[in-house]
């Protein structure tokens, strides 16, 4: 594991590398971790052909978590990855990414063009943010955080500690290791998060692959919208599959996202 500071804040920004290849960083969703990766299964056959990185976005896991939303803006965000993978050497890296995972790939692309080879985006959506974050967690989601903490978190989404699942129990044991104060953070500078406008999706030729399920509404709109604006974009359904389950089982994703990068 890697440590470095953000060029922003000093935020402390901790990430990992696995296999050898062309650069592949991975980044993870709300109130997760690079964990998951894991996890679920991607890790092993993606590190196969790439140089992974997976990146614990500030406010979760081993990275520093402030307290305060400014700390959690799309511009500070892009500049802490471009920050790993200029520590890595990687000039240019395809990109992928779930859910704020995925809209932090978006910014790097339609920002940085320069600096990436590829683009995934799981759960993802380019549309204003407010709202939801709502949708995605539960209603009244920033003040239950801020007040009752990660267990109450968990019990709101059927995530108490009865679960059994290997999905919801990496879930829960991601939920459980966040700092609540950060979280109520992130997703409130989320929920501030306007859209990507269509002129820059429209001028973004990065090759890119979105991919959402069937029943994440309204990512699965927001994903197959982005997809179609996007010059060099294709859209993927996954059948059946809500927001939280998106990434699991893998092979579904694996099928089409290893050619992609290849």
């Amino acid at each position: 594991m890697t440590v470095i500071p953000s060029p922003v804040d000093g935020t402390t920004l901790r990430y990992d590398v696995s296999g050898e290849g062309p650069p592949l960083a991975l980044l993870h969703g709300s109130v997760l971790s690079r964990a998951i990766w894991r996890g679920l299964g991607y890790l092993e056959p993606l590190a196969a052909q790439h140089r992974v990185i997976r990146v614990d976005i500030r406010g979760h896991g081993g990275s520093g978590a402030p307290h305060d939303p400014a700390a959690y803006t799309p511009e500070v965000l892009l500049a802490d990855l471009l920050a790993v993978l200029d520590a890595e050497g990687a000039s240019r890296a395809a990109l992928m990414g779930y859910s704020l995972g995925a809209r932090i790939a978006l910014t790097a692309a339609v920002e940085e063009p320069a600096r990436v080879t590829r683009l995934v985006c799981l759960g993802g959506s380019a549309a204003r943010q407010r709202g939801q974050v709502e949708s995605v967690f539960f209603p009244g989601v920033i003040d239950a955080l801020r007040e009752k903490g990660m267990e109450a978190f968990c019990a709101a989404q059927g995530l108490g500690p009865e679960v059994t699942s290997r999905r919801a129990r990496s879930t829960r044991a991601a939920f459980l290791a966040a700092d609540h104060h950060a979280m109520a953070a992130l997703l409130a500078a989320t929920d501030a998060t306007e859209a990507v406008p269509d002129a820059d999706l429209e001028a973004c030729t990065v090759p890119a692959l979105w991919m959402a399920g069937t029943e994440d509404h309204p990512r699965v709109e927001d994903s197959r919208r982005a997809a179609s604006l996007m010059p060099d974009a294709d859209f993927v359904p996954l059948p059946g599959r809500d927001h939280g389950g998106t990434l699991f089982p893998p092979e579904e994703i694996l099928e089409q996202v290893l050619p992609f990068l290849r």
